[in-house]
């Protein structure tokens, strides 16, 4: 009954008309959004609609949470649920923001097989128990170059899909069981050659933080595909194939290359 209920409130939520004014933060604030097709656009308001009516927003450190904030995050999120069968992160219960990056322990890859640990500040987090925290100066400017391959919601919001099965390892629900060893041999394969490149200190088109474990690898290839698709692809291709089967999206192809929009105040 539960179920049926939730399936309701869900199905009206993605028919019910997108407010104008959203439409124009998106313009603003997310210019991958202006490279989708406008299907893909109708349906990622549908999407933002349910995001916004079931997940729980809290503004952190003084910061006032505005329609500006919200739907800018849940914009990026959603574009990874987009031509998916999708549960809405379904582990997902609120997202803290923060006005600017804050302190955190943790651990940052500084070459040659070497990390750094300690108090270190932070962009985001996504916590296994159902929160996702970040930090909205950060959450513009990864928004703001779409082909820079840092995005900190995309990144965070991974995370969040590949703890869906109670385990932040790099793999994420896939549709078949079949999919899981090509999914196990090309992820582990691209990411030990990273942690190889690490370690001759040697340039990749996928940001070294990826070498710290396989759950951070999987959360940068996927900011990495969605910003970087052509070179990620010409490195890596069979990576690319694989996420693009999982996101059931051609970045390459759907999302064509176009001038930067100008970020909103």
């Amino acid at each position: 009954m539960f179920g049926f209920f939730t399936r309701r409130r869900r199905q009206a939520l993605l028919e019910a008309p997108f407010p104008q004014e959203w439409a124009e933060i998106l313009t603003r604030n997310v210019p991958l959004y202006t490279r989708l097709s406008e299907a893909d656009r109708q349906q990622l308001h549908g999407l933002i609609q349910v995001f916004l009516g079931e997940k729980h927003f809290e503004g952190c450190g003084g910061l006032e949470l505005t329609d500006e904030i919200r739907v800018t995050i849940a914009g990026q999120a959603c574009l990874l649920l987009l031509h998916r069968d999708t549960d809405f992160f379904r582990k997902l219960i609120t997202i803290l923001v923060s006005p600017s990056a804050y302190m955190a322990k943790g651990i940052e890859p500084i070459g040659g097989g070497m990390v750094l640990e300690g108090e270190q500040a932070r962009l985001g987090e996504a916590w296994v128990g159902g929160v996702v925290v970040l930090s909205w100066d950060d959450v513009r400017r990864g928004a703001f170059d779409p082909r820079d391959g840092h995005n900190v919601v995309l990144h965070e919001f991974a995370h969040q899909l590949d703890q869906e099965d109670g385990a932040a390892d790099g793999a994420p629900i896939l549709e078949h069981r079949s999919r899981y060893a090509g999914w196990a041999r090309v992820l582990g394969h691209d990411f030990e050659q990273l942690k190889a490149d690490e370690r001759a200190h040697r340039k990749t088109v996928i940001d070294g933080y990826g070498a710290v474990n396989p759950a951070e690898f999987f959360a940068v290839a996927t900011e990495c595909f969605f910003e970087k698709p052509a070179r990620l692809r010409k490195k890596h291709p069979e990576l690319y194939d694989q996420l693009k089967s999982y996101y059931h999206l051609d970045p390459e192809a759907d999302l064509p290359a176009s001038g930067v929009a100008t970020p909103g105040n």
